[in-house]
């Protein structure tokens, strides 16, 4: 689990410094790059923490679901900063990104399986 939490932090680090080369490149690169970490950011808290306490409590369990929601996560950062499938804009301004939503969705049913196995 501890590698798991090494690489988790060396996306972070990644997704963080991202979005310097795109910025001379394209703008709208260098925008998402910097939601997909923010993104990322607003649940790194949560999985850092049930990775800690699945190494304190001994809950291996945990060990294949941090790694699907790891590799989730470098799969939504690469379709995110892309714009992989990215639909065209309606006319509410909504712009919908069903197979960005989808990734997003199973790394959130990930912590919810690390929460359950910490029960």
């Amino acid at each position: 689990m501890l590698e798991i939490i090494l690489f988790t932090s060396l996306l972070y680090f990644v997704q963080t410094i991202a979005k310097y080369p795109l910025v001379s490149r394209e703008g709208a690169s260098s925008e998402r790059a910097e939601k997909a970490v923010h993104n990322l950011r607003e649940s790194l808290p949560v999985f850092i923490s049930f990775a800690i306490l699945s190494i304190h409590l001994n809950v291996e369990a945990n060990i294949l679901v941090a790694q699907i929601w790891l590799a989730l996560r470098v799969a939504f950062a690469l379709i995110y900063i892309s714009g992989f499938n990215q639909k065209p804009v309606q006319e509410s301004g909504y712009v919908p990104q069903p197979l960005r939503s989808g990734v997003w969705f199973g790394s959130i049913v990930c912590l919810i399986v690390m929460a359950s196995n910490l029960v």
